[in-house]
């Protein structure tokens, strides 16, 4: 446990942080897990769904949630799915 004061906020900010990230991985996640089932589905809307998870998986890199070669990686292989559908 924390020690000193300054120990104990950093403890709080942490917990608070991963809070906010976890939070913002799932959203990344279910992104793509709509584009998945979009081209199970083949559906009429796959680009739009594939565009707005390449938006969020774009803005949560910006943020530093995810790495910026992640960011790539995903959208190559989301990509890929749309492009065999």
């Amino acid at each position: 446990m924390a020690n000193s004061k300054s120990a104990e906020k950093r403890a709080r900010q942490n917990k608070s942080r991963y809070e906010l990230k976890h939070a913002q991985r799932s959203v990344v996640r279910t992104a793509m897990k709509n584009v998945s089932k979009a081209v199970e589905a083949k559906d009429n809307n796959l680009g739009d769904v594939y565009k707005d998870a390449q938006s969020v998986v774009d803005n949560m890199a910006s943020k530093g949630i995810i790495h910026k070669n992640k960011a790539a990686r995903i959208k190559s292989r989301l990509n890929k799915k749309v492009k065999s559908a």
